[in-house]
């Protein structure tokens, strides 16, 4: 069970949208200094803040990296992955016990 979430998501969008707007009011703002300056008014850490404004960035394609949804399939299909070695694995186990009962002569 993942813990619990810090900041409410209506707090994270908001907080992620005033850095971006402040950016793109000012072409010479850096991230950096965006999120020092919106971060503590929202209430939220600045690395946090960071963080979630980057992957922001990301998943709208103004920079490369993997995106939300990406992260998420990729979750998915590493843990199906997961379940079919695994029952690969009991089916395998399974075969050879059975082949053993079939024919006590087989080496395995």
């Amino acid at each position: 069970m993942p813990a619990p979430r810090k900041y409410p998501e209506e707090l994270r969008e908001r907080a992620v949208r005033l850095v971006l707007e402040a950016r793109s009011e000012d072409e010479a703002l850096s991230l950096n200094a965006a999120v020092q300056r919106i971060g503590p008014r929202v209430g939220v850490n600045p690395d946090t803040l960071r963080t979630w404004a980057k992957q922001a960035e990301i998943d709208t394609g103004r920079r490369p990296g993997t995106t939300t949804t990406e992260a998420a399939e990729l979750k998915a299909l590493r843990q199906e992955v997961k379940e079919l070695k695994r029952a690969n694995e009991i089916l395998l186990a399974a075969s050879s016990f059975f082949a053993r009962e079939l024919d006590p002569r087989l080496p395995w």
